[in-house]
């Protein structure tokens, strides 16, 4: 493998890895993150809190393994923008600036799955095991990275009520 492949391997499999951690954190306690979720002004607290658990494990499977990377990267993209157009981006760029968190986290998190989304899973993966490893890679992935900030925002419309906003 080149450098590049190794290192872009690398990043899908740590991106998988914290992914799979939070939605399992997320998915052992669904009652404290529906609670959570009704808090921040998220209508439909419990379908919120099944669909972040369940979205954040299926995209740290497909990362870790390198399936459907392109996708999953894509995907991964859709949480970040919930919680930055919910909670970060009112907290300024620092993570450690404010009780709710400055949105460099959900910003780097984002970036990195948009450079994954459009390199693809790499040599070590099921994409690759499968011939899939160049299909979704380059402008479809970069496509697919715009589709899901789009689902993101619209995630935000439909379901979320800034719960700080004066009536």
């Amino acid at each position: 493998m080149e450098p590049l492949e190794v290192t872009l391997t690398a990043l899908r499999v740590w991106l998988g890895v914290v992914m799979l951690a939070h939605g399992i954190n997320h998915g052992r306690n669904l009652s404290g993150t529906e609670a959570w979720f009704a808090k921040k002004g998220f209508e439909q607290a419990r379908l919120q809190a099944i669909l972040s658990s369940a979205g954040e494990i299926a995209i740290g499977v497909g990362l870790l393994f390198g399936f459907l990377t392109s996708l999953a990267a894509a995907a991964l993209v859709v949480p970040m923008v919930v919680a930055f157009g919910a909670i970060h981006r009112f907290a300024g760029f620092f993570v450690f600036a404010r009780p709710d968190e400055g949105w460099e986290y959900v910003a780097t998190l984002a970036v990195a799955a948009t450079v994954v989304a459009t390199g693809g899973g790499g040599p070590v993966s099921v994409d690759a095991l499968l011939g899939l490893q160049d299909t979704l890679t380059g402008w479809p992935g970069v496509g697919l990275v715009a589709g899901a900030a789009v689902l993101g925002w619209l995630q935000l419309l439909v379901f979320w009520r800034n719960p700080d906003a004066s009536a």
